[in-house]
């Protein structure tokens, strides 16, 4: 199933992803993901940022929306992946 997931910060800011979405994945809400960069605050800026079990991969594209010097993603399906590389 495809589905849109928004960025909601940074210079990434509004821009829509189109992602696949297997039965059984939840992606991150927009709400927790406001709340997790929240917590970090002013940690994420020029730091590595590991998305790990990345699935979308949009914490870790947030992460380089606000600022992360880099992003790691750590997905084993490769249907996934090759989507997050395609939004990279």
């Amino acid at each position: 199933m495809k589905t849109e997931i928004r960025i909601v910060a940074g210079s990434l800011r509004g821009r829509k992803l189109a992602c696949t979405v297997h039965p059984g994945m939840r992606p991150t809400p927009v709400m927790v993901r406001e709340a997790l960069f929240s917590i970090l605050g002013d940690a994420v800026p020029g730091r590595p940022f590991y998305d790990v079990f990345a699935g979308t991969g949009v914490n870790g594209i947030e992460a380089l929306s606000r600022g992360a010097s880099s992003a790691v993603f750590v997905e084993r399906d490769f249907r996934l992946a090759e989507d997050i590389d395609r939004h990279l």
